[in-house]
């Protein structure tokens, strides 16, 4: 059975994530199949929109499939991450812009490169279960698949909360920082999607989705700018210690579990993508990080310790207090030859 489903039912194009077992995660053969279908479809009058949505109750998809990654990384082959994550983020650009409308439905965890394949098409639909997160600075990446332009765009400083902490975002804080549109009930969705692909209106859409409810960041919001409008990341460290609440001690511990290197160019990224709303200029900043990640960033330690070993016990290159500016600097340059282009 394929990982992914890709047909024409009525007016849609139907793309299916089918790897529940996996959490849907989404491979390099995925990321090619997703971008040939929206190449395929662009001129193809019979498909009037596309519908995107996946099988288990579990996860849209909660991210990339770093094994193979990991593999290679440790095998001293970094030139297949730098081709996942180059042709990855040619296809995310390919959502962001497409012509035609595209309708997701985001059920549980939809992470990393799911939120890359779920949250950049024109109506983005979450329910009960949806738990949106960019929690990349815990295994040594930044927040990538275009996600930085949408953190960088959050109300306030919330993206670089969200950014560096990889805070996970229910139905209604995830409409509020911009990674969905609408919520919807879970249970409404099989009828929707079957009234688009018989050439209903989006109109059903709107006309379905109810208030999210629940929601933290909005409440959140003075803490968060009070903090994150820090310049560094030991001044923000800094703040959050002298600061005796319950959400500075909870963001503190978060902060102390990520790679120092990845939030720092994490909070450096937020601040030049304010306002930005190209994703390519989010995704070449991006990808100068994760084609380093493997050999000059902490990817491989972080996945190992997350995902292989499982001992969440990362050994990173640098700490918070002792990260040199040049090596910031290094994983934001220019790439020359291997920039990311589209």
């Amino acid at each position: 059975m394929s990982d992914i489903s890709i047909r024409k039912t009525g007016s849609a194009g139907r793309l299916t994530l089918n790897r529940p077992k996996a959490l849907n995660a989404v491979t390099y053969e995925m990321v090619k199949a997703i971008h040939a279908a929206l190449d395929a479809w662009r001129d193809d009058s019979s498909v009037e929109l596309v519908i995107i949505d996946a099988v288990g109750d579990k996860a849209f998809s909660a991210g990339g499939d770093i094994a193979d990654l990991y593999a290679s990384g440790v095998a001293g082959d970094y030139g297949f991450g730098q081709t996942f994550w180059r042709d990855e983020y040619r296809m995310n650009s390919g959502l962001h812009d497409y012509e035609k409308p595209i309708v997701s439905f985001l059920q549980g965890f939809t992470m990393g490169g799911g939120m890359g394949v779920g949250c950049h098409g024109s109506h983005r639909v979450v329910g009960e279960s949806s738990q949106i997160a960019m929690p990349e600075c815990g295994i040594g990446l930044v927040p990538d698949v275009g996600g930085s332009m949408i953190l960088a765009n959050a109300p306030g400083h919330v993206g670089a909360y969200l950014g560096t902490t990889g805070a996970r975002m229910n139905a209604a804080d995830a409409i509020y920082a911009g990674f969905a549109d609408m919520f919807i009930s879970e249970a409404k969705w099989p009828a929707l999607i079957a009234a688009l692909e018989d050439g209903a209106d989006l109109a059903v859409l709107t006309a379905a989705s109810t208030p999210a409810s629940g929601g933290a960041l909005a409440s959140q919001q003075a803490e968060i700018d009070a903090s994150f409008a820090a310049p560094t990341l030991p001044a923000l460290v800094a703040k959050l210690e002298a600061e005796s609440t319950e959400f500075a001690a909870s963001t503190l511990k978060s902060l102390r579990r990520g790679s120092p290197l990845s939030m720092a160019v994490t909070l450096r990224m937020m601040a030049d993508l304010k306002g930005n709303t190209d994703i390519r200029e989010a995704l070449v900043q991006e990808y100068r990080f994760t084609a380093r990640a493997m050999e000059h960033g902490d990817f491989i330690e972080g996945v190992r310790a997350a995902i292989i070993d499982k001992d969440r016990k990362p050994n990173w290159k640098h700490t918070i207090e002792n990260l040199p500016e040049a090596d910031i600097a290094a994983m934001r340059a220019s790439l020359g030859p291997l920039e990311l282009t589209f």
